[in-house]
């Protein structure tokens, strides 16, 4: 004991070492090699911010007009629909492309060959926006014989509802066919015994059914009605007897025939593969009408990339895209979860369903919480897609923000009103990062 100590005189603390790192790099030596990085993030993050939240409050001239281009971007029709459908997004694509990764990573663990299928899931995050939005271009092309979105859309249509193969059909010179509405009806009324002849034209040859059959003239019988329709045209000047059958014209088959009774249909018929058709004698007194839904053009299915279903179709790629990305992240924190506690549930008598919901999804909601949080910054900001899919016709009504900004600034010339729109993503991805960075130090504390 020293004589200070004995003196009940407290003794001198000891100079602080200088502090060092958890790697034994002195503060100075750290400051200087991450000086660099400062530097960079100053020049290319902290500059643009500063100086858009300054231009924002300037005109297009450079005259102060403070918060004149705030109040803009509630006025304004085309920012409003940008700002529409940004929450569109921010609330459809993230949800769903997350549920579609979490179903993906649970169901291909129970699979052998869910390795591959997690591959062929994630591939698409390997191709660019640019890329990604050509290919969805031509996806959603209207013509279903290039467009896959139709071409399955009108396959799966023409299942359930038969499509006309005579579309463009109609009654040629001479004919005792007059058009009504959509349909072609007979001038004089028909009756038992006769032989009614209907010829029309406008198919063309490559066009006709592949079942059609060489037309045949309709032959008499007392106690009916017979007839043939058929395509009434011979190539060649002169070549052919009009309103006859001749021997290179083919029958329409399948054409459906009416008989029309003080405007109530009293029998129908279908023409045969060469023409021909038969009615019985109810018909005496009828007109003959071909109904409007021979001659209906083929269903070219939707409209994917029109003005009400253009943003779902983007939000469509951009989750084929990001499914993946959300898959691999979820099937990661899957890997982590005890199997004792899934075994527990299980042997508690839980169903999967229970096991799923009760158990597998509250222990990933960490992994979840992330990569919904990160979805939502990026479809905050999302540009590439909306500018390359939409097609001009329809680009006002798939607008976003991060587009908007783009026309503002480079087409229209009005870089505070871009300067403005961009400090108001700023302030909307401000709240998530928040949000991230609370749950992240959360984490840590655990």
């Amino acid at each position: 004991m020293t004589s200070a100590t004995a003196a009940g005189v407290p003794p001198t603390p000891a100079a602080p070492k200088s502090r060092k790192s958890v790697t034994g790099t002195r503060k100075t030596v750290a400051a200087l090699f991450l000086l660099p990085a400062l530097v960079l993030l100053g020049a290319l993050v902290v500059y643009p911010i500063g100086y858009s939240v300054v231009r924002s409050f300037y005109d297009q001239s450079g005259s102060f007009t403070g918060f004149d281009n705030y109040e803009f971007l509630f006025t304004d029709d085309g920012i409003r629909t940008a700002l529409k459908n940004n929450i569109i997004w921010v609330v459809f694509a993230p949800t769903v492309a997350t549920a579609l990764g979490l179903i993906f990573a649970v169901l291909t663990e129970r699979v052998s060959w869910g390795t591959a299928f997690k591959l062929v899931v994630f591939m698409p995050m390997a191709i660019s926006m640019l890329a990604a939005g050509i290919i969805f271009r031509l996806v959603y092309d209207q013509d279903p014989e290039k467009g896959v979105a139709n071409a399955v859309w009108v396959g799966i249509h023409d299942t359930f509802a038969e499509s006309s193969a005579f579309p463009k059909a109609h009654p040629g010179r001479e004919s005792p066919l007059v058009a009504q509405g959509g349909a072609f009806i007979t001038k004089a009324t028909v009756h038992t015994g006769d032989t009614v002849t209907l010829p029309l034209v406008g198919v063309a040859p490559d066009q006709m059914p592949g079942d059609a059959k060489r037309a045949v003239a309709p032959q008499a019988d007392p106690g009916r009605i017979t007839g043939t329709t058929w395509q009434d045209f011979t190539r060649g000047k002169g070549v052919g007897t009009l309103g006859a059958p001749d021997a290179t014209e083919l029958g329409y088959p399948g054409m459906k025939i009416e008989a029309v009774k003080d405007g109530k249909v009293v029998e129908m018929a279908r023409a045969g593969d060469d023409g021909t058709f038969s009615l019985s004698e109810k018909a005496d007194g009828a007109q003959l009408r071909l109904p409007a839904s021979n001659f209906k053009e083929p269903y070219n299915g939707l409209d994917w990339l029109g003005p009400s279903l253009v943003t779902p179709s983007i939000i469509g790629a951009y989750i084929w895209m990001w499914a993946g990305f959300a898959m691999v992240l979820i099937a990661a924190g899957l890997a982590g979860i005890p199997r004792e506690l899934l075994e527990a549930a299980r042997v508690d008598g839980a169903s999967e369903w229970q096991v799923f919901r009760r158990v597998t999804v509250p222990l990933l909601a960490p992994v979840l919480a992330v990569v919904i949080v990160t979805l939502m910054i990026n479809v905050l900001k999302i540009f590439d897609l909306v500018f390359i899919i939409a097609p001009g016709s329809a680009q006002d009504d798939a607008n976003v923000l991060a587009l908007e900004l783009y026309r503002k600034g480079f087409s229209e010339d009005q870089p505070g009103i871009a300067s403005a729109i961009s400090v108001f993503l700023l302030l909307l991805v401000i709240p998530v990062m928040w949000f991230n960075i609370r749950r992240l130090r959360r984490e840590v504390r655990r």
